[in-house]
């Protein structure tokens, strides 16, 4: 498979170890001020792109992607205000879209595993839930994409949660999500449901950006040749 990656940091690098070792071949890379990369042939000729960059950056790479008919593999987290505008494109111009915030495997079974914690705790209202989430200190957003993603699993299946606020909560309505940022910690998210007889704690600790890396490849693999808005749900046929 012909790869091209928007984004060539310390994930870029990683993917691009782990596509050469499946067996792929990266035809272009894209890095800061290398937008006119996007119109040259190496680009153009590439199966599927995956993307990790910023989020000010994000929006315009798939945007100048889908101009190339080029499939967009994205873990790129903080502008999901602009989600509705990708999956128009994917249903009215045929493009391809995958998104995750979260690309690691072991996070998705978290999140199923999140799910139906929460549906179970809505039956047990003396327990009270928070969060926290700790990243390096070169992550721009907070909290992180993978923190909302649980969050929101949540508010889905908790009713006496509504909405989700950073750092302190207000009201008994709102689920409290601290954010830290510390050294080079790739990624650790736990879930704390605190009564005054105990508590019960699920946490998942990324080692290192192999596991994001992996992910992002076997979501590029099960993209070729799809069309439409993609998730890891789709891939890995999780129930929530």
């Amino acid at each position: 498979m012909k790869i091209a990656l928007i984004g060539y940091g310390k994930m870029g690098h990683e993917i691009e170890k782990i596509a050469l070792q499946r067996g792929h071949e990266i035809v272009c890379t894209i890095d800061i001020n290398e937008n006119d990369k996007f119109d040259s042939p190496e680009f153009k000729n590439a199966d599927v792109a995956i993307e990790f960059t910023s989020p000010d950056s994000a929006l315009q790479n798939y945007r100048r992607a889908f101009a190339a008919n080029v499939p967009v593999v994205s873990g790129t987290t903080g502008w999901l205000e602009h989600l509705n505008e990708i999956k128009a494109t994917c249903e009215n111009d045929g493009q391809t879209f995958f998104y995750a915030s979260n690309f690691s495997l072991g996070v998705n079974i978290f999140f199923a595993l999140n799910n139906h914690l929460a549906k179970i705790m809505n039956q047990f209202p003396d327990y009270d839930v928070r969060m926290e989430e700790t990243h390096h200190i070169h992550k721009l957003d907070a909290p992180s994409g993978t923190a909302i993603a649980l969050a929101e699993g949540i508010l889905e299946n908790l009713d006496r949660k509504k909405s989700w606020l950073l750092n302190e909560m207000q009201k008994e309505s709102e689920l409290e999500i601290k954010a830290f940022r510390e050294g080079e910690v790739p990624g650790i998210h736990t879930v704390v449901y605190e009564s005054e007889a105990d508590s019960i704690r699920i946490t998942h600790d990324a080692k290192s950006r192999k596991g994001f890396a992996l992910g992002a490849i076997l979501a590029a693999e099960f993209t070729k040749g799809k069309k439409g808005f993609l998730g890891m749900k789709d891939m890995l046929k999780l129930q929530s």
